[in-house]
């Protein structure tokens, strides 16, 4: 029946919507394009029917019909901002010929794309940038400290108004930096990194939760005594994800059972030792990039040996070692949505405990509901040992977060 269908880990409550949008950050990064429809169902845990079912339900049109509307709108956009030639806008934007890409736009739009050229094209070697429009009111304060407190010298740049960072995608080596704007947040990303814009964005928009329904968490959380007051003093506080998921389990594995601050000196010295170097990107708000986090197949090469020498105990390597493994041999899905296959991929990994699994989950692969009950920052910020706040089901990540925040105002490390 239809109750068997629904994906392992999403509440009753809210199933449909969140699988809908899941799926749609999904589609948005290009998923459709890489492996096709019934792919990215077994990777949100439903059949691929149930998801195109949900997603006419919820937005009136198919998987397909909604990945050809974001391809034509990356077109648009690229064939606006920047000089890429339009062959490279074609296949950037997920078509795979230009001739079928000519036919579309020139269908939808009445124009073949030669005439849909912006007039201010920028030229190669410059930034450019697109705004993002969240859903709802945005407060980017929060998810801002929280990305600052945890900034690796080189590779990240956490300001008070702006973040940046060194990122790879693909074959392109380049940077991005999100802040707020005059006409709201804005993405300025460095210009080797325009062919992969849609993809892009689609992540941009999950690591900052633009897409959060944040009315309906809140009044969730506000229902609650401990979470209240909290509520009404800072509404909006959404859920920092993650740019880079192999990174980010990486990086929570570095930090079990010590202080970010601890976490984050051995994460240097693994960028240090087996990050890229790159030429120093200077953002507009400020500081050096210099380093890319090291990618799996670099740490699947280098050997947990060779990974313990940064400090580490030898069965801490080894789980980095592991972990590289499994994401070099493509056998760990920790893009934001696959909530059940992330999990289940983690949890198979040696040296991976729940801890680490709910952070991952929340950070990477986007489950509101994942609570790291275990952590001491938030133990210490509630008061009380072994409380899951089952009661706050299916946003606990929302409520961890403001623990967190909690936490580092009281002076406590987390």
């Amino acid at each position: 029946g239809r109750e068997a269908e629904r994906a392992p880990g999403l509440a009753p409550i809210d199933a449909p919507a969140r699988l809908a949008a899941a799926a749609y950050a999904r589609i948005e990064a290009g998923a459709l394009e890489e492996r096709g429809l019934e792919a990215l169902a077994g990777e949100l845990g439903v059949t691929s029917r149930h998801l195109r079912r949900v997603m006419n339900a919820q937005f009136g049109a198919s998987p397909i019909d909604i990945a050809q509307t974001g391809r034509l709108l990356a077109a648009r956009r690229l064939l606006n901002e920047t000089a890429l030639p339009i062959t490279e806008i074609a296949f950037a934007s997920g078509f795979r010929s230009l001739r079928r890409f000519n036919a579309t736009m020139k269908d939808r739009y009445g124009a073949p794309p030669s005439q849909m050229r912006g007039r201010k094209a920028i030229v190669r070697g410059e930034t450019f940038t697109v705004s993002l429009s969240p859903r709802g009111d945005y407060n980017i304060a929060p998810i801002l400290e929280f990305l600052r407190m945890r900034a690796l010298p080189g590779v990240e740049i956490g300001g008070a108004k702006t973040y940046a960072r060194v990122l790879k995608w693909g074959d392109a080596l380049g940077w991005i930096e999100i802040g707020m704007g005059p006409k709201g947040l804005m993405l300025t990303l460095s210009e080797n990194l325009a062919p992969h814009l849609r993809p892009l964005v689609a992540n941009v928009r999950g690591a900052f939760d633009l897409d959060a329904e944040m009315t309906t968490v809140d009044a969730h959380l506000a229902a609650d005594p401990e979470f209240g007051a909290d509520v009404k003093r800072e509404p909006g506080v959404r859920m920092p994800g993650a740019l880079d998921g192999f990174e980010t389990a990486i990086r929570a594995v570095l930090g079990q059972q010590i202080t970010v601050i601890g976490a984050r000196t051995l994460t240097t010295r693994l960028v240090d030792r087996f990050g890229l170097k790159c030429a120093g990107f200077e953002p507009a708000g400020g500081g050096e990039l210099t380093h890319a986090f090291p990618d799996a197949n670099a740490l699947a090469n280098a050997g947990a040996d060779a990974i313990a020498k940064i400090g580490l105990p030898k069965k801490r390597a080894e789980t980095l070692h592991h972990l590289a493994v499994a994401s070099a041999d493509g056998k760990l899905p920790l893009s934001r949505g696959a909530i059940a296959a992330g999990r289940a991929a983690l949890a198979t990994i040696p040296g991976i405990g729940p801890w680490t699994i709910e952070y991952v989950a929340l950070r990477a692969l986007g489950d509101p509901d994942a609570y790291p009950a275990t952590d001491i920052a938030l133990i210490n910020a509630l008061g009380r040992k072994g409380e899951t706040l089952e009661h706050l089901k299916p946003w606990r990540a929302y409520a961890a977060i403001r623990l967190w925040r909690r936490a580092a105002k009281k002076g406590i490390r987390p």
